[in-house]
């Protein structure tokens, strides 16, 4: 990266979303010496990469959660988007509004807890309903995770990892585990390693009474039943499913540019189609690709980039999905992936993502330094 860039008081950058695309537009937009604000609802970025150890290691959580301010300052605003205004140029805040002259939107995802924490609470706060949920795991005999994707299977392994004696049963609707994209020699890895592991797997059976059950608590003798007649006896239910794009800030602005799963189609430069400063990057951006915080990355520096460079009157960059790179963890002492269309072993998994879920390397990005 460039040395700093001279602009004038009309450019303001907004980032709405404080994920992994956002606080990565963040940092090198302060490293161009751009103006920009930060919105998220919360008060710090949430490394939700590592939220299913935090579920159930107690101590945990508080590496997970790092403060905005710290890092931003100023360029920090906490407050939730409710509308963008494309004729002002501003964006909409419960308690307010931003105007901008570039506009990123980096709203990810939301999905059930503790996989993701979509609320508006304070660190502090946050960081106390993983504890929480730490201890309705520990007095739990017997728990369910519904969902076989990568976070249920990960779950389970956390799980399992931390309370070998415990009664773990994943249920999936597919007969494979693991995301549809991961080659089939890795999803056949991460079934034999949860089965060796003592996790029982029903597969291609479907929860059919979940809205009757209590989740993320400890509750005796809960019944699940599925699709295929099976009754499972638990102390407690863990959801793992339904990730879905937080389209909520734009749908309203973007009705006419949103796919059909609410994310915004994006030009070859990652430019929301029609508008030359306004970018969509991470899950919120309609790119055929997985949803993963490393992808986010790279299109933060694309978006990032373009803004510098249209300020400066370069080329703009273009955007290329690369090659699917997914490892899954299975605990601390576990894990198998894939770098493109290689198939890449548990040792090397454990030691690049297993053992610390790439925590500390958000702590350095955040320049501050992680709690022990």
């Amino acid at each position: 990266m460039g040395g700093q860039i001279s602009v004038d008081k009309s450019v303001q950058v907004v980032i709405v979303g404080g994920g992994f695309g956002g606080i990565e537009a963040a940092r090198k937009l302060k490293c161009w010496g751009v103006p920009f604000i930060l919105v998220d609802m919360r008060d710090a970025f949430h490394h939700n990469v590592a939220a299913l150890r935090a579920a159930v290691q107690s101590g945990f959580a508080k590496k997970t959660f790092i403060s905005f301010s710290k890092t931003f300052g100023g360029s920090f605003r906490q407050g939730l988007v409710v509308g963008i205004d494309l004729e002002k140029q501003h964006v909409l805040l419960n308690d307010g509004e931003l105007c901008y002259s570039h506009l990123i939107l980096a709203t990810g995802s939301d999905g059930p807890f503790p996989g993701k924490f979509d609320r508006p609470m304070d660190m502090q706060s946050a960081i106390q309903t993983y504890e929480d949920m730490v201890e309705e795991v520990e007095k739990s005999p017997r728990i369910v995770i519904v969902g076989g994707g990568s976070a249920g299977v990960e779950m389970a392994a956390e799980v399992k990892t931390k309370y070998p004696n415990k009664e773990v049963t994943l249920i999936h609707s597919k007969v494979a585990l693991a995301d549809a994209e991961v080659l089939p020699r890795v999803r056949q890895e991460v079934k034999e390693s949860l089965l060796k592991e003592g996790v029982h797997l029903l597969l291609s059976q479907k929860v059919e009474n979940l809205q009757s059950l209590t989740l993320n608590k400890f509750k005796e003798n809960m019944i699940v039943k599925t699709d295929k007649g099976t009754e499972i006896v638990t102390d407690m239910v863990i959801l793992c499913t339904g990730i879905k794009v937080n389209s909520a800030a734009y749908s309203g602005a973007f009705s006419d540019k949103l796919a059909s799963n609410g994310a915004l189609q994006v030009n070859e430069y990652l430019q929301v189609k029609g508008y030359d400063n306004i970018y969509a990057i991470g899950d919120c951006a309609d790119v055929n690709e997985p949803k993963m915080a490393y992808h986010a990355g790279l299109h933060a520096d694309v978006a990032v980039t373009n803004i510098v460079n249209s300020l400066t009157q370069k080329p703009l960059k273009t955007y290329t999905p690369g090659s699917l790179t997914f490892l899954i963890s299975l605990g601390r002492c576990d894990g198998v992936g894939q770098i493109s269309d290689c198939y890449v072993g548990h040792l090397l998994v454990t030691i690049v993502k297993s053992r610390d879920l790439f925590i500390s390397q958000s702590w350095r990005k955040m320049n501050q330094c992680m709690p022990c």
